[in-house]
């Protein structure tokens, strides 16, 4: 059974991201506050869960969460700032949505900058651990999933409702054969070459 929490008396939010490693697309990151000493014996960390089973979740944290919220930075921006400073921020934003709000965050991972002045730590493989960063987890692959699915439809050759802009075979190969879209990360080695890929043209 995953924790709780980890601040003890504090309105804790949980944060996740998801589509950090991806050559396109926005990396979305979401904030979750449970109510006190809530459990859920299903909640997981989402790369544990299948797909159905995950948007299955999404629709119990979104009615049992006190306050949920979803973040998102664009390709474009990822190549402005880096994909770190791109997930922190989609994180931030994710906070700034939330309904209500929260004293201290809870974060999967190591690396967080601070938000608002509030106390924050960082729990690698937190999303295994404490059932808001699962609960994070899980919003924040769902509705990036969901985005990806939309774009395959605008670009069906880069195969994306599969490989949801992950740097497959099938993936890499499109971008050699087709070019980029305006949803590549330029600033990323998308031809997996060692190369930034900087020179080809939307």
């Amino acid at each position: 059974m995953l924790k709780s929490h980890y601040y003890e008396g504090l309105v804790e939010a949980g944060c996740d991201e998801a589509g950090r490693g991806c050559l396109a697309g926005s990396v979305y990151a979401a904030a979750v506050i449970f109510p006190p000493d809530y459990q859920n014996a299903d909640l997981n960390d989402s790369k544990q869960l299948t797909d159905r089973r995950r948007h299955l979740l999404r629709e119990v944290i979104e009615r049992d969460a006190l306050a949920w919220a979803v973040g998102i930075v664009t390709a474009e921006e990822i190549d402005k700032i880096n994909i770190l400073n791109a997930s922190i921020l989609a994180m931030h934003r994710a906070l700034d949505g939330l309904k209500v709000r929260p004293q201290a965050v809870i974060v999967d991972g190591n690396r967080f900058k601070p938000y608002q002045k509030l106390p924050s730590t960082t729990i690698v493989k937190g999303d295994g651990k404490y059932l808001s960063i699962a609960a994070a987890s899980i919003l924040a692959k769902t509705y990036r999933d969901d985005y990806m699915d939309q774009l395959a439809e605008e670009y069906p050759q880069y195969d994306w409702k599969r490989n949801k802009g992950y740097p497959t075979r099938a993936h890499r190969e499109a971008i050699r054969q087709y070019g980029i879209t305006p949803y590549h990360r330029r600033s990323y080695n998308l031809l997996g070459d060692g190369e930034l890929t900087l020179q080809f043209e939307m």
